[in-house]
């Protein structure tokens, strides 16, 4: 014979007190002898109790010296990254509005043929890969000029800085 650990809700135990006969009584607490908090709950377990505590976070000093570089630096790199980013999303994303612009507010002019019945809006749409192409090369072009060689010199600067406090 097998036990039915989840019995059917219209099953009744006369010697049960919170089962009733009737699913749908309320629930009275003058007339129940059980309240939810007549037991304490059991006390926290480890999940694997065989494996040792963990260690204690160790404690982080605080460096003897200032941190390398100089936060101005940091800004300085950080607006040039900003300005390059800025241009050439601009060329990208300027180019593929005024296309949207154009495709909805100016039909007649997306519609109206170009050259040997190539529709303008199809010569407007193929001009977005070389845009596109442009602004890359813009990002690249300057990267090398502005960004990088600020990165460098304060990679330089902090280089130099580490081999004089190592020589202390």
């Amino acid at each position: 014979m097998s036990y039915d650990p989840y019995p059917p809700h219209d099953s009744h135990r006369p010697d049960d007190v919170h089962s009733s006969p009737d699913p749908y009584t309320p629930y009275d607490p003058e007339t129940a002898n059980y309240t939810p908090y007549d037991h304490a709950p059991p006390p926290p377990t480890v999940t694997y109790p065989w494996q040792p505590p963990p260690p204690p976070p160790e404690r982080r000093r605080l460096p003897r010296r200032p941190a390398l570089g100089n936060h101005s630096d940091l800004r300085i790199l950080r607006g040039a990254y900003r300005r390059q980013r800025r241009v050439a999303t601009s060329a990208a994303l300027g180019y593929f509005c005024l296309f949207l612009g154009l495709s909805a507010f100016a039909p007649a002019l997306m519609t109206s043929t170009a050259t040997d019945g190539v529709p303008t809006g199809l010569l407007l749409a193929l001009a977005q890969l070389p845009v596109t192409w442009l602004a890359i090369a813009l990002y690249e072009r300057t990267a090398r000029r502005r960004v990088d060689p600020l990165a460098d010199r304060f990679r330089r600067q902090a280089e130099l800085d580490a081999r004089r406090e190592a020589a202390r």
